[in-house]
């Protein structure tokens, strides 16, 4: 059973839990859960992170804690009780995890790292809280440290700033907004301060901090790297100033051994010590650490005869320094150890050695030397901070290994009490001795004890430094023969203060000799007191001792012998009479220097402080002492403070009236010396002994009386220094004087309490007299003044002991009361008022509210005043602080309503006024402080409050001033950002502030300016404060997370909601005068409701009906509201606000209200408009905030312009649009498009002089202008874009209004202009882009996309496989449709993304420009491409039963035609789709169609070289002439024969008869053409090409015989065909079906040479209708070895196409012997289009370039067979040898092509035949670009062609299909330019029909690709070498040398080319264009360029539907070999880029 748990209320998942039992709770580990009930081993409960879902857990996964509930119940809340410091570090961690990873994600490595430290640091910082062990002050540390992390980490997370108080987390609740804003900044210093130095010590949360922080140094010795001392030695470290000449530091000493180890085996890594007490003035001395080394052994270190082995003595050695100055930095920063290397120098003469650490410091080389370079001393040094226990606490590790404590020589800056220290430091300076008869001068060691008074020997009372113990006597270092050595070594004399006092030091002076004896002779002693005989020690100076004579025998026994003996000069002459037999005579020719320097606390130096102290003894000189008093030193007066109080007490009681000035005086000038930084801890000293131990029970009634004396003398005295330094010292007067009164009221039981309490009120009276005073003319009087104020408030609490609270404040406010106004007295005085008036409120005194009764309004009076002239400003708000402060904490008590009501009175207008100014001016600091004010006095106000403000205002005027301010001030306080975006909590506070004191202010607006008091200005400020504090960025939660918006929540609301249900509130009050608000407040409001919380749409959309039914109303239309609405819409939604949710609410809300009214049809028609602007809109922000591509971007432009001129009529908002689409096209570098979008706007604009305002980047202009520099600029883009043809007609247009207005100049230029670009369109290369379908479907796509299909232009040189890589990264999420078949309604309405991409023909709509003889290719191929609507793609499939032996008898094309909304190029790259059309063309209608396009082309041909458009060379028409008789001898026309004139299909298909006998009169007309054909070969043939021609005329007869038995009229058709030739076979060549307009575009470099590709293919394609757009791919299966002559019976693929206008059907044959290494096969029937999934091959691309001079040599290479292949049309197959050879017409062809050809840009080719270089083929996506890039990316910049991809190309393509080859080719002679051909009619000749053949034994031919306008190429197998075949004689090698250029240097035989060569390709290289040379032969001469083209239409007019053109079939074959060579071509070695960039473009170009 479940029970409501008691104790077990709170508690931490500690494992995982998957709740995987009913009702169970899913818990992660770390999760916090509260608990509610219980059973067995279950717990039921809420997790902490979901608070509204219940479930069960068990009971062992939580780990309990203690928690406080509160309100036991259903509604219980629990909190942990734990130290809320770890609450919150628990809290942070979890919300910094998240945050942490993500630094990860975003590449911010470094702050990852940090705060991965800074975590870990905060975990192990709250295990140690949790831990309990810790002491209070390591616990304040922890939380220290804690909070500068936590501080740190959210600062650098950018999430919210912490106010702290104590390290805990303050409530905003309980304190006053001013001290949240203070608790704000502290936080935020303290969190720039971690964040530069973490651990310095500095004021924590605003405490003061006066004291001066001390510096330690950490050394410690690592070792002595030395290797020729060999003796023991000792190092002593000091700290040196070298600009004061001075050690400053105590010596530390280290004992080494001979080794180099410590001497003593302790002091193992212990070799440290620590110098304390730096100062930061001594951080910045000029200091060294300097190291002397002693060593301890022979006299000589060299010399071992120098002295017996086993006396030692102490000699120097060497020396070592270190500047502090150069490694401060690094110290500071590291924060750890770090070591150095010292250089030990040792001194050139021991004479100077104790300077040698200066010459070592100044570089004086000459006196010191480096004994060796491995002498060093390795110290490690660190720089610590602190005091000595922060310092110990903080670095135990440091301190406990044996740390030697080096004090400075003299008192730190601070002196602590308590700090007792009795230290002499004795410097030995020097020695002057005689020689003493010696010829050497003498070694001399000193010898030195403290002797007692009775003769005994101190013990342990020398040390040599700190880190060895004391000991009882010291031995000095011995200069060797010196008799005046300096020695300059300090020792330390810490003697106990009781044995002080007659104690004294005795020097003895030996010889040190260095004979064998090496005995130590004494010769001489001195001596010296400690004290002198006035008790003083001795003084601080250099002092010469008498050197008195004796010897070894001499006792010292009786010191007294001695002591009576004076010791140095003073002491002679303070004793005259010296008897003159003594034992020890002075030797008065020797002298001895020692200084000493005391630091005790205990012992004085000074005569004076000793008299004061003894001042009985001396009752004559008590004034002299006392006022000696000034002159003693601070140190010396702080050491005896007690003492020396008494005595001054003592003194004034001893006689009152003779001493009491002086007493005073002295009082003050110790009181003030307190006052010093160096002393302020001795106040606590003082304190004590006021309370303890001060007795002066009667020195109140002086010290009253000299206080009221100066006072009273302060308006007549000159001179005010010792008036103003009582004035300073009035806070312990006041003590000393409460504290007299108090002892002796103890004593008398009161009495005089009367006396006193006049005698205080008096002096107040002098008080208030001095503040009184005008000071303007008297400085003295001002400091006076000034110094009197400062010290006033101090007093108060001394009162209090004596007064009640009331009286003191009476008191208090009589003083402050006695300063004049601020009017009256100059500035510097204002500031010292109002910082007592600070002092005062922040007192002990103020904090009573019986106080503040009576302190308040003088207080608010003097603020009051410096407000309203702004002075002071920053004091002022210091002070409001306070009292808001002191308000806030007392607010329980009654008295505080009255405050309040007190200081809204004097204060609300004038803070509002001020902060107004503030805010104008922008002092942000200022602002802050006195809008925490504000706020802090509005959170204080009730009801009552605000009823009494209101209430007052005398006038309506007044109310609305007020109303304007204040709202103003809350409008400037959002928008300026007063605090800063991480004050989340001062923000949120600031906000609930201002809605509560709206809600209040509200009902007066509404009541007092609603009716006929309507107050536009009032209202309108309300609502727009209203509107900008719905939309301020910390109100919006949305944005933060879940944890802080549940807080948030829990304790404000959604103040949005509250704001806004007031807005409406008011909105509904106005009644009819809502009119005013529209439409100014339309965009404000939609402001408001676009905020994503739901409730504030909900009351805010509403509105908007409220206005339209008002517009309505009063105009009979809402035209304002529907203007302004779209206006701000599109703006809002464009900077990031509104979503899908808020388009279907708004339009949902409205049209609920709509339905309504009377006008609902224009509503509903309004708010339709708008919710589908809002669709577009938020699909076109969406596209230009993401990542999108161009594409995307433009398009979602395009259709949000067209909205908006269509739909919604704003011509504005259109006009915006269009340059935003114009930007984006110029950005994508679519000039076209860009010159189309611009020219939008100029067609709205007229030829008129209408001015213009300035609009977007237009300046004010008239409209003709304005239009005149649109033209220009589209005329410029269309000249980039390479559309000249677009720019011509906007050029005459130009040209008519310059010639109307005589603008000649202009005419001139733009006349220019239009003959330029003729120019360019006859010489300039352009490329015909490639056209793609993409269909978009599923419900992911945006709006304008969504089950839509569009046409799109490809970019220059793209392919397909390269555009759908590029839609597909344009939708990542998209899936592309592998099939061309319309998806169906499970696609369409899926939610996911499908992509449906082929590639498709354009139908151009000039047919009659196409059509035309004469117009040049060039204007022709333009056309072909542009202004082109309509679009198709071609299917081919079979009806019925597919005929083995002759597949076209069954073969269909399915085709599809595409119109789009526009033609193309327009403003976009790609336009919808708006209508398509499905046709079938039947077998018979194709094969017409074939033969048809077939004879148009050879008439087109022959024509040209009729009309002698063409000279030099006739390899075209050889090739083309050869690829259809050699196709029609091989059988390509028989196909059509058995397929179409078979008495069976006759009878099977009555109907079409006539077509059969128009197939009948074609295949005539082709007859009749190529004997005409032939006429003119033979009239142009080179003699050396004659072989080739008589080839031609035998195999014309046979195709001739062939058909006779059709047509028995043909051989007398051919007057060419004469002579016989021998039938190669019985083999019908009948040439493929093909259009003409095809035939005209394919070429051997177009993308539909598919053949010879397949072995590189990733995937093969074997499917009868693969392909439904595009190439067509038949895969045959023909064996290896077969005889050329089986050949085409094996390749029978026919392809019919019906007689239909304007189709071309495309064919593939790849045989199957080119096995495909394809990882992937795709053989169903519906498998993707080739053009959607296939590239072309290698031919297809074209091929890297040659410079012109290899360019023929390699095309015609390319021509030629290999020894095993021959070249063969895809129409008409040439011969294949047996044996492998050339056939001599073919070595002909060859010579003449590499010698005299030079294909030419041919007008008929494709992008691709043009410009594309040879690659492998592939049939995946990616083959197209593959090869080209490194080509490419090395011609950057240059014009050149990179792979596009395959598409159905434009009819009249040549094929030609070839393999790379490997050949490097010799120079060839320059080529000349040839004319550029023109085309004239030539009457119909009959000629003969084609026919494919496809492969493999007649059987398994199978038809894969696509029927389509692009080129195919029908491809022969690779056979294998035949057995059978006969050898022939005209090989490669017995070709003539002639037919090579002389000076080429190809050597034979050469490597094997794969080519393909169909009729086509032969007219391809004979056609020439202007642009392309030819190497011609000798005689023929370059023509001149043919007449300018045809002008072509407007572009931008409406463009006419494309007329469909007669198209056909191309079928090709290709030979190829089973291990072909690599598709690619060499480069010469040494051409430039610039040559490989040109043979690019010129080798890959055709004419168009």
């Amino acid at each position: 059973m479940w029970t409501p748990t008691e104790e077990e209320k709170y508690g931490v998942v500690i494992c995982s839990f998957r709740g995987s039992v009913p009702q169970g709770l899913v818990l992660e580990i770390g999760e916090t859960v509260q608990i509610l009930e219980k059973c067995e081993g279950w717990y039921r409960g809420v997790s902490t992170k979901k608070p509204n879902v219940k479930g069960i857990f068990p009971a062992n996964y939580i780990h309990l804690k203690k928690a406080i509930v509160s309100n036991r119940g259903q509604y219980e809340t629990v909190v942990p009780l734990e130290d809320s410091i770890v609450t919150e570090v628990t809290a942070t961690l979890q919300e910094w995890a998240s945050l942490w990873k993500q630094l990860y994600v975003k590449h911010k490595v470094d702050l990852f790292y940090k705060l991965r430290h800074v975590m870990n640091e905060l975990i192990d910082l709250r295990r140690q809280l949790l831990s309990g062990h810790l002491t209070q002050d390591q616990v304040r540390e922890v939380k220290r440290h804690i909070t500068v992390r936590l501080d740190w980490g959210n600062e650098h997370l950018g999430l919210d700033l912490v106010p702290r108080k104590d390290f805990e987390v303050v409530d905003a609740d309980q304190i006053s907004v001013s001290d949240l804003y203070k608790m704000h900044l502290s936080s935020r210093q303290s969190v720039q301060q971690s964040t530069s130095q973490v651990d310095t010590m500095r004021p924590r949360h605003g405490e003061t901090c006066r004291i001066p922080v001390p510096h330690h140094f950490f050394l410690s010795l690592k070792s002595f790297t030395y290797n020729t001392i060999g003796e023991d030695t000792d190092v002593f470290f000091s700290l040196y100033d070298m600009r004061e000449g001075k050690q400053i530091s105590e010596r530390f000493l280290v004992r080494l051994n001979k080794n180099g180890g410590p001497r003593n085996p302790e002091k193992i890594e212990r070799m440290c010590a620590l110098f304390t007490d730096l100062s930061s003035k001594d951080m910045k001395r000029d200091l060294y650490i300097v190291a002397h080394v002693i060593r301890i052994g022979r006299m000589l270190l060299n010399d071992s005869k120098k002295g017996p082995a086993h006396l030692h003595y102490r000699r120097p050695y060497g020396c070592a320094v270190l500047s502090v100055l150069d490694v401060l930095q690094s110290l500071t920063e590291l924060k750890e150890e770090k070591d150095f290397v010292l250089k030990v120098y040792t001194c050139n003469n021991e004479s100077e050695w104790s300077q040698i650490h200066e010459n070592i410091i100044r570089k004086s080389s000459a006196k010191y030397s480096a004994p060796s370079a491995s002498h060093g001393l390795i110290i490690s040094l660190q720089l610590l901070r602190g005091d000595m226990e922060q310092i110990r606490r903080e670095n135990p590790m440091i301190c406990n290994r044996g740390l030697a404590i080096t004090r400075k020589l003299g008192f730190p800056d601070v002196i602590m009490p308590g700090d007792i220290r009795n230290d002499l430091y004795l410097t030995l300076e020097k020695g002057d001795f005689e020689r003493g008869g010696k010829s050497v001068q003498k070694n001399i060691e000193v010898t030195m004890y403290v002797l007692y008074a009775d003769g005994e020997i101190l013990k342990d009372c020398i040390s040599l430094g700190s880190g060895e113990p004391n000991r009882s006597s010291y031995h000095s270092f011995i200069l060797y023969h010196s008799n005046s050595p300096r020695w300059g070594e300090i020792i330390k004399l810490p003697i106990p203060i009781d044995r002080f006092r007659g104690s004294h030091l005795r020097f003895e002076f030996r010889h040190c000799s260095t004979k064998d004896k090496g005995e130590k002779k004494l010769f001489g002693f001195a001596f010296s007191p400690l004290m002198r005989d006035d008790g003083t020690t001795l003084s601080d100076d250099i002092h010469e001792l008498y050197v008195y004579k004796c010897d070894e025998n001499s006792t010292f026994n009786n010191h007294a012998l001695y002591l009576g003996l004076p010791c140095c000069k003073e002491d002679y002459n303070g004793c005259p009479n010296i008897p003159s037999s003594l034992i020890f005579q002075r030797s008065t020719k020797e002298s001895f220097f020692i200084s000493t320097q005391l630091s005790s606390t205990k012992l004085t130096q000074n005569v004076d402080l000793l008299a004061l102290l003894k001042w009985k003894a001396f009752p004559d000189r008590i004034m002299d002492i006392l006022g000696r008093l000034r002159h003693v030193s601070g140190e010396e007066i702080v050491k005896f403070l007690q003492d020396i109080l008494d005595t001054l007490f003592v003194i004034l009681d001893d006689n009152t009236e003779k001493y009491g000035l002086l007493v005073f005086q002295s009082l003050v000038f110790i009181i003030n010396l307190l006052r010093d930084i160096k002393y302020f801890h001795f106040r606590p000293v003082m304190d004590t002994y006021i309370q303890k131990h001060f007795a002066g029970a009667l020195a109140y009634k002086e010290l009253i009386r000299c206080l009221k004396w100066y006072m009273d003398c302060s308006a007549e005295l000159i001179r005010q220094d010792h008036i103003q330094e009582a004035m300073r010292a009035l806070e312990y007067l006041f003590k000393f004087i409460v504290q007299s009164r108090i002892l002796y009221s103890r004593a008398t039981c009161g009495m005089e309490e009367e006396q006193f309490r006049s005698s205080i009120q008096e002096l107040f009276q002098s008080i208030r007299f001095v503040l009184s005073l005008d000071s303007r003319n008297s400085e003295t009087l001002l400091f006076t003044q000034a110094a009197l104020l400062n010290s006033f408030p101090t007093i108060f609490d001394e009162l209090l002991q004596m007064f009640t609270v009331q009286e003191v404040a009476e008191f208090v406010r009589g003083t402050l009361g006695s300063m004049p106004s601020t009017v009256h007295i100059g500035q510097s005085m204002d500031v010292v008022k109002l910082q007592s008036i600070a002092r005062t409120v922040d007192s002990r005194l103020f904090s009573f509210s019986e106080s503040r009764r009576i302190l308040l309004p003088v207080v608010l009076h003097h603020i009051h005043l410096h407000l309203r002239q702004q002075k002071e400003l920053l004091i002022c708000s210091g002070i409001l602080g306070s009292i808001f402060s002191i308000v806030k904490t007392s607010s329980l008590e009654a008295d505080v309503m009255e405050e309040v009501e007190m200081m809204v009175e004097s204060l609300l207008d004038v803070l509002l006024q001020t902060l107004l100014t503030i805010m104008s001016k922008s002092h942000a600091q200022e602002a802050g402080e006195y809008v925490s004010c504000l706020l802090s006095l509005l959170r204080q106000m009730c009801d009552t409050h605000y009823q009494h403000l209101l209430d007052n205002f005398q006038s309506k005027d007044e109310l609305k001033e007020f109303l304007l301010k204040i709202f103003c001030v809350f409008r400037n306080l959002m928008k300026m950002s007063v605090f800063p975006r991480d004050w989340m909590v001062m923000r949120l506070l600031t906000s609930n502030i201002i809605v509560t004191t709206v809600q209040y202010l509200s009902s007066a607006l509404h009541k007092n300016f609603t009716e006929t008091d309507f107050d536009f200005k009032v209202w309108n400020s309300y609502f727009s404060l209203a509107v900008l504090f719905i939309n301020q960025p910390s109100l919006q939660l949305e944005i933060i997370t879940s944890t802080k918006r549940k807080k948030i929540l829990d304790k404000y609301g959604d103040m949005r909601v509250m704001m806004a249900y007031e807005l409406f509130s008011m909105w509904q009050n106005l009644g009819e005068h809502k009119i005013h608000f529209i439409p100014g407040m339309i965009g404000p409001f939609l402001g408001v409701t676009l905020v994503p919380q739901p409730e504030v749409r909900n009351i805010m959309i509403p509105i908007f009906h409220d206005m339209m039914d008002w517009e309505q109303r009063k105009n009979g239309n809402f035209k304002q509201v529907e203007a302004e609405l779209i206006d701000k819409l599109d703006s809002m939604v464009s900077e990031g606000k509104g979503d899908e949710s808020y388009r279907e609410l708004f339009g949902l809300l409205l049209l609920e209200k709509v339905e309504q009214e009377t006008w609902r049809e224009t509503g509903i028609s309004f708010v339709t408009s708008v919710t589908r602007l809002m669709e577009r809109l938020l699909d076109y922000r969406d596209c230009m905030k993401g990542e999108e591509t161009e594409n995307k971007k433009i398009g979602c432009t395009v259709n949000l312009m067209n909205f908006y001129k269509s739909e919604i009529n704003k011509e504005e908002m259109y006009i915006r649009y269009i340059h935003k689409l114009c930007d984006m096209h110029l950005q994508a570098e679519n000039y076209t498009e860009a010159a189309f979008t611009l020219l939008l706007y100029c067609e709205l604009l007229q030829w008129e002089e209408r001015p213009l305002r300035e609009f977007l980047h237009y300046p004010s202009q008239t409209e003709w202008q304005r239009k005149e520099g649109l033209c220009r600029k589209i005329i410029h883009y269309f000249n980039k874009g390479k559309s000249w043809e677009f720019g011509i007609p906007l050029c005459r247009e130009l040209a008519c209004q310059y010639e109307s207005l005589y603008d000649y100049q202009s005419l001139s230029w733009i006349r220019k202009m239009e003959a330029s670009y003729y120019d360019n369109i006859m010489e300039q290369q352009r490329l015909e882009p490639e056209f793609f379908r993409v269909g978009f479907y599923g419900r992911k796509f945006p709006f304008f996309l969504r089950n839509k299909e569009y046409v799109c232009r490809g970019h220059d040189y793209e392919r397909l496989e390269a555009f759908q890589q590029r839609m597909l990264s344009e939708f990542p999420q998209a899936v592309a449709m592998q099939h061309p078949n319309h998806p169906d309604d499970t696609i369409l309405q899926c939610d996911a993304q499908y992509l449906q991409i082929y590639a498709v023909t354009p139908i151009p709509d000039y047919v009659d420009v196409l059509q035309m003889d004469r117009v040049p290719d060039r204007v022709k191929s333009f056309y072909r491409v542009n202004n082109v609507r309509k679009f198709r793609y071609d299917r081919p499939f079979h009806k019925g039963p597919k005929d083995k032996e002759n597949e076209f008898k069954s073969l269909w094309i399915e085709r599809t035609t595409l119109t789009l909304t526009h033609s193309l190029p327009g403003i976009s790259r790609w336009f919808e789709v708006e209508r398509r059309e499905l046709v079938e063309v039947s077998p018979l209608e194709n094969a017409i169609q074939v033969v048809e396009n077939k004879n148009q082309e050879l008439r087109a041909l022959i024509s040209q070289y009729q009309h002698k458009q063409v000279h030099g060379n006739i390899n075209l028409l050889s090739m083309c002439l050869n690829g259809v008789i050699d196709a029609a001898v091989n059988g390509g026309i028989a196909r059509y024969q058995e397929a179409f004139f078979d008495k069976d299909y006759i009878t099977k298909h009555p109907g079409d008869a006539e077509k059969i006998t128009q197939l009948k009169e074609l295949m005539q007309e082709q007859v009749h053409v190529l004997g005409v054909g032939l006429a003119v070969h033979e009239k142009f043939v080179h003699p050396e090409m004659r072989p080739l021609h008589k080839k031609l005329i035998d195999q014309f007869q046979m195709m001739r015989a062939s058909l006779y038995h059709e047509f028995p009229g043909l051989d007398k058709l051919s007057p060419a065909c004469s002579g016989t030739s021998t039938p190669r076979g019985n083999v019908l060549a009948s040439h493929s079906p093909m259009s003409p307009e095809n035939i005209k575009m394919t070429h051997r470099h177009s993308p539909m040479n598919l053949m010879g590709t397949g072995r590189h293919s990733s995937s093969s394609l074997s499917s009868h209708a693969s392909s439904e757009a595009g190439n067509v791919v038949m895969l045959g299966d023909s064996s290896m070895g077969e005889a050329p002559e089986d050949l085409y019976h094996h390749m029978q693929l026919a392809y019919p196409n019906p007689r239909y206008q304007g189709s071309v059907t495309n064919v593939s044959v790849l045989s199957s012997s080119q096995a495909s290494p394809s990882s992937s096969s795709l053989s169903s029937t519906h498998s993707a289009p080739s053009q959607m999934i296939t590239s072309a091959p290698s031919s297809a691309r074209g091929s890297p370039s040659l410079p012109d001079k290899y360019r023929h040599a390699r095309e015609m290479m390319l021509l030629l067979p290999t020894h095993r292949d021959r070249p063969s049309s895809a129409m008409y197959p040439a011969a294949i040898l047996e044996n492998g050879q050339l056939p001599n017409f073919q070595r002909a062809l060859f010579q003449q092509v590499v010698g005299a050809c030079k294909p030419c840009s041919d007008p008929n080719l494709s992008v691709a035949e043009k410009a594309v270089p040879a690659a492998p083929s592939s049939w995946s996506l990616d083959s197209g670009a593959r090869e080209a890039q490194p080509f490419l990316s090395a011609h950057t910049g240059c014009i050149l062609a990179p792979p596009v991809p395959p598409r159905s190309l434009l009819h009249g393509h040549y094929s030609l299909h070839f393999d790379t080859f490997h050949h490097s080719l010799g120079d060839t002679p320059p080529a000349l330019p040839a004319r550029t051909l023109r085309k004239s009619p030539l009457h119909p000749i009959p000629a003969s029909p084609t026919s494919p053949q496809s492969g493999l034994d007649g059987s398994n031919s199978t038809l894969s690709g696509s029927a389509s306008s692009g080129v195919s190429s029908l491809s022969e197998s690779n056979f294998g070498h035949s057995s059978e075949a006969p050898p022939r004689t005209d090989t490669m090698d017995s070709m003539p040398s002639q037919a090579w250029n002389a000076d080429e240097e190809l050597e034979p035989p050469y490597l094997p080319v794969h080519y393909s060569l169909s009729e086509s390709a032969v007219l391809d290289s004979i056609k020439a264009q202007p642009c392309r040379s030819h190497s011609a032969p000798g005689c023929v001469i370059p023509q001149d360029p043919m007449d300018p083209p045809a002008l072509p239409p407007k572009p931008y007019h409406p463009r006419l539907p494309a007329l469909e053109h007669d198209e056909g079939v191309l079928l090709r074959e290709e030979a190829e070999r089973p291990r072909g060579l690599h598709r690619k071509a060499s480069l010469p070695p040494g051409s430039t880029k610039e040559e490989q960039a040109r043979m690019a473009w010129e080798h890959g170009r055709g004419e168009q």
